[in-house]
């Protein structure tokens, strides 16, 4: 596999500047069971801020992973759910997870250990 995190139009940078940061996957990994509400997501990701979960939902809705129903109903109702290419990111944390649970584990507490955890 050929790339450079320099490029932007590689496709490994395009994946990183989308999912970057320690909710990207969480949220995505929450939408892989079906659509839901704001409040559904808060409650699934607790220490999430409301803030962080609508920049995120957001930009996962302009790149066309996210999509955003707005209920013409009292009180408004908005489902957010993911887009068929949102859907296609099921394989990638599968794969994450295997990765993950391959690793040794004196890797992974090395890697806890050298962050001070």
């Amino acid at each position: 596999m050929r790339y450079d995190n320099h490029l932007p139009e590689c496709g490994v940078a395009r994946f990183l500047i989308l999912l970057d940061g320690p909710w990207a996957t969480l949220i995505i990994r929450e939408l892989l069971h079906g659509s839901h509400r704001f409040n559904e997501l808060i409650d699934a990701l607790p220490g999430i801020s409301a803030h962080t979960l609508t920049r995120r939902l957001r930009r996962f809705e302009a790149a066309g992973i996210v999509s955003r129903t707005a209920f013409a109903e009292i009180p408004p109702r908005v489902v957010y759910e993911l887009t068929p290419v949102g859907q296609s990111l099921q394989s990638v944390l599968d794969a994450m997870n295997d990765w993950a649970d391959a690793v040794p584990a004196p890797v992974f507490e090395a890697g806890l250990a050298a962050e001070g955890r």
